[in-house]
């Protein structure tokens, strides 16, 4: 682990590399980022809590609009050809 002169001397290579103005813009969105990681680890877990079961996905069937395919039925749908 870093001890208390190797910390200090790391903070202060960070301030001389990124320069004074740019620390506070960096804490800013690294506050962000922190936030928007524990938003998601907490709606993750709500999400997979035992009362809840997983949502249903929703099938859409695609029909096709044509004047080829207007009358005629899919024998793989049931339907019927003319």
């Amino acid at each position: 682990m870093l001890g208390i002169s190797e910390t200090a001397i790391l903070i202060i290579v960070v301030i001389v590399v990124l320069g004074a103005k740019k620390l506070p813009e960096l804490a800013r969105s690294a506050g962000k980022s922190a936030r928007i990681l524990k938003g998601e680890v907490r709606a993750m877990k709500s999400d997979s809590s035992p009362g809840r079961s997983a949502p249903v996905p929703h099938v859409v069937k695609h029909t096709e609009s044509g004047p080829s395919s207007a009358g005629a039925g899919n024998a793989a749908d049931g339907g019927t050809q003319r």
